[in-house]
């Protein structure tokens, strides 16, 4: 099969598309296309996607069966590609660990990505208010058009202020980050009193200091997580609870995949060029 390769340590242009073997496939795996296994839900000619451990840039794939998630309807297969990681990311931190309600509000920052996409949308389908920041008048008319109620340009705006005045001084019950360091102290002083702060990443940096007793004061929850170090166990519970909640707002309409463009896997580097310029909104696809 034809996948993408890092050929040596260096920046984008080191991903090349080589011939490679196939996956090895375990009793419990799905392979992308189907063999004789030990899976009894799926059979040969099944549409799915799945929540992947790595290895996504190939032809073919090898996923424990309990990640594999049918294609929604009225989602085309490619579409759907767009759908498992950020679906998983969201409602598992956003909702089974965070427990954003109905009536909340809710503040992502990066609306304008793939993660934030779906999250402006999934939780508006949840009954949240949502809030969101982005680095563009662009960005913010696509966050308002998937139904967010406040949009902030973070390059203009003070966005504690901004949640303040929107909240009658109160913050918001919900926050996804991915920025980090820099956000931190910001984000703390965003929250409302029990309000819950979920770390995704850090690229604004990992090290800060921060006020301890402005957690105290707000009765503050602070968590963090990634998707790719958690058990097999935990990923299919996730990946159950998405398929169960989410994927009927997807049939429905209420939520779709936000693609800002489809690419080879032999433009893989383009791809990465692109998703560094800041300049794209939603996902970036690579078909094989």
């Amino acid at each position: 099969m034809k996948a993408v390769v890092v050929t040596t340590p260096g920046g984008s242009e080191v991903l090349q598309l080589q011939e490679v073997e196939d996956p090895q496939i375990n009793e419990d795996e799905a392979p992308s296309k189907l063999s004789e296994k030990n899976v009894s839900r799926w059979k040969i000619g099944d549409q799915v996607c799945a929540l992947l451990s790595g290895g996504g840039y190939a032809e073919k794939v090898a996923v424990p069966a309990g990640q594999v998630l049918p294609v929604p309807q009225g989602v085309s297969l490619k579409d759907a590609a767009a759908l498992p990681e950020v679906a998983c990311t969201v409602w598992s931190t956003v909702f089974m660990m965070s427990r954003l309600s109905a009536g909340e509000t809710f503040l992502v920052h990066g609306g304008s990505s793939g993660i934030g996409t779906f999250a402006i949308q999934i939780a508006k389908h949840q009954g949240a208010k949502v809030f969101v920041t982005a680095g563009s008048e662009e960005k913010l008319a696509v966050c308002k058009d998937l139904g967010a109620d406040v949009c902030i340009n973070y390059k203009t705006e003070d966005f504690v202020a901004r949640v303040k005045e929107e909240t009658g001084g109160k913050g918001v019950d919900v926050i996804l980050d991915s920025v980090g360091a820099t956000y931190f102290q910001k984000n703390v002083d965003s929250l409302n009193i029990d309000g819950r702060l979920f770390l995704l990443g850090f690229m604004g940096g990992a090290v800060t200091q921060v006020n301890l007793a402005s957690l105290f004061a707000k009765r503050a929850t602070v968590q963090a997580a990634g998707l790719r170090t958690r058990t097999l166990e935990n990923k299919a519970e996730i990946v159950c609870e998405v398929e169960k909640n989410v994927w009927p707002a997807i049939v429905a309409g209420k939520v779709k995949p936000v693609v800002y463009k489809y690419l080879p896997l032999s433009e893989a580097a383009e791809g990465h060029l692109l998703m560094e310029s800041n300049r794209h909104i939603g996902k970036i696809l690579l078909v094989a």
